[in-house]
């Protein structure tokens, strides 16, 4: 279990600190430093060290051995930056919908893929892998229209461009933005 343990922290304190640098690249600072205090929690914690395999989200095993992951429902209900936080209840069919997200959360959003990407993909990472996974699971997932074009739009552009060229795109989105709330 000390394996588990020191192994989760690890993994998780490395992605933490990558999305915070790639969230600094992005002009997104705030977000870079809020990024993922929940994991530190109980709640989030200690699935992780339970489920830890090293390779994938612990999130993945809990779900596959208790059919859901209540480390996922806590930790999506408290990061604005996954798409899952954005539902409501639409008013014309009563049902829990997808609603957009505001775009400084999806900048924080493709920060945290890239991230995920490389610390779970190590050596076999390329800009092209944040696409790819989207890409698996795009026709299940329920997310926004306009979110998605726009974090799609965003991986197609890392991955055909480069990071350099992605985060100077992203810098220049985040300064208009706070330009237009002037």
């Amino acid at each position: 279990m000390i394996k588990n343990f020191l192994g989760h922290l690890r993994t998780i304190t490395a992605h933490r600190h990558l999305v915070m640098v790639h969230c600094f690249k992005a002009g997104i600072v705030k977000r870079g430093l809020l990024h993922d205090l929940s994991k530190y929690s109980p709640a989030e914690f200690i699935p992780g060290v339970i489920y830890f395999q090293g390779n994938r989200s612990p999130n993945e095993k809990e779900r596959e051995v208790n059919g859901f992951s209540l480390a996922w429902i806590h930790h999506k209900g408290r990061n604005k930056h996954h798409f899952e936080y954005w539902t409501d209840y639409s008013t014309k069919t009563g049902r829990l919908e997808p609603v957009r997200m505001p775009d400084e959360f999806i900048f924080e959003m493709f920060c945290d893929r890239v991230s995920a990407s490389k610390i779970y993909m190590k050596d076999k990472y390329t800009d092209r892998c944040p696409l790819d996974y989207f890409l698996r699971a795009k026709k299940k997932r329920a997310i926004e229209k306009v979110t998605s074009r726009k974090l799609e739009f965003l991986l197609r552009m890392l991955a055909d461009k480069g990071e350099d060229y992605t985060f100077r795109y992203i810098r220049h989105q985040v300064t208009k933005i706070k330009e237009s709330e002037k």
